[in-house]
């Protein structure tokens, strides 16, 4: 029987030119995320998936880890299209190695022998089908690291376009300059997990803070709608000093850009900190306001953080948009995305009108059979 690795190097292609490099000694310098491996002849970069063999960087293609369908407030993104349904994919393999990873039984494949989840066989053409056969507005890659996986999420961004679908990205933001401009044409959205405010705690996770930084920064100045999400965890990144430091950032590179802090909850290899509670959850959103952001939520707690789960109008409070969870109960913005009480834009990606919500829960898609267990 084949080995899990045996089965995903059959389901390869070779890298983007943009993202490989030949360097000294037959090594290949791979740009798909901020590690940039130097790899040899024979041998995987940090994240497993992606291997030199013939002088070719050979990198994921051809199957998908999962697939579900999810509300957009889910990935999250609280700034564009609220309702929508975001059509959810992923593959296997992640660039760090965080302990309490909630999915990890996907993005920790070939590193942690107890995460084994079996592939299927898929195409860009059949997972847009199958997209917009389900309703959605939205293809979002997610699930494990989207970045070492880049060359097959723009060959699908590329079908979504073709048929009108907006696209996105759940991320780390580990990248380089080379993969963001390989992917900006073809993404509209990009909601990057900043785990922490101290180098030394992202090296704890397998990463450097700097590369996270570069990426949101970038990704705003590029006109990529990003969102930004951290999850606190007690005793790890929740320090004032770290979610000030944070948020100043943030605020820095834009005070609109939508800060969400959600909950942790012991998973994986992390069962010691305690569970964060919606006080923690507030305290931290204290700082993000004090340090300048305008709009700042709290996750994972429906209806347990006041009004840290609406959209406010920056300019004069008016609520414009409500919600439980990812449940979308009143949306008041204009065609335009403008507050209706005092006609000032609320930034973010918005529809002409509100379509609807087509689940506040995620769900499986109806037809799987076209995705076949490998």
């Amino acid at each position: 029987m084949p080995t899990l690795e045996q089965v995903l190097a059959a389901r390869t292609r070779e890298a983007a030119p943009e993202l490989v490099e030949r360097i000294e000694r037959g090594r290949l310098r791979c740009y798909a995320c901020g590690h940039q491996c130097p790899i040899p002849e024979g041998a995987h970069g940090v994240c497993k998936v992606r291997y030199n063999e013939g002088g070719r960087l050979h990198v994921p293609w051809g199957y998908v880890g999962g697939v579900q369908c999810d509300p957009v407030e889910k990935k999250p993104f609280f700034h564009a299209y609220p309702g929508a349904l975001a059509y959810s994919f992923g593959m296997l393999g992640c660039d760090l190695h965080c302990s309490y990873c909630q999915n990890w039984v996907t993005s920790q494949a070939l590193r942690d022998p107890q995460a084994v989840v079996p592939p299927r066989d898929a195409t860009p053409a059949a997972l847009v089908r199958d997209a917009l056969d389900q309703g959605a507005k939205i293809v979002v890659s997610t699930y494990n690291e989207p970045l070492i996986t880049a060359e097959w999420a723009v060959d699908i961004f590329k079908e979504a376009r073709a048929h009108g679908l907006i696209t996105g990205f759940v991320s780390n933001g580990n990248g380089t300059l080379r993969v963001l401009e390989y992917l900006r044409p073809h993404i509209d959205l990009y909601k990057v997990d900043l785990k922490s405010f101290d180098d030394k705690h992202y090296r704890e996770l397998g990463g450097r803070l700097q590369p996270i930084l570069d990426t949101i920064a970038w990704l705003h100045d590029h006109d990529v709608w990003v969102e930004i999400v951290t999850l606190l965890v007690p005793g790890f990144n929740d320090g004032e000093a770290e979610l000030r430091g944070l948020t100043e950032f943030l605020a820095g590179v834009s005070v609109d850009i939508p800060w969400h802090v959600t909950a942790f909850h012991q998973d994986y290899k992390m069962t010691d900190p305690p569970n964060t509670t919606p006080a923690m959850l507030q305290r931290a959103a204290r700082i993000g306001r004090e340090a300048g952001l305008r709009y700042v939520y709290a996750g994972n707690a429906p209806g347990r953080v006041g009004d840290l789960e609406h959209t406010r109008c920056h300019a004069c409070g008016e609520r414009v948009v409500t919600r439980y969870g990812y449940l979308i109960q009143d949306y008041r913005l204009t065609p335009a995305g403008a507050c209706p009480h005092c006609a000032t834009p609320i930034p973010g990606r918005w529809s002409g009108r509100f379509e609807g919500q087509r689940t506040a829960f995620p769900f499986l898609p109806h037809d799987r059979t076209r995705l076949s267990v490998i």
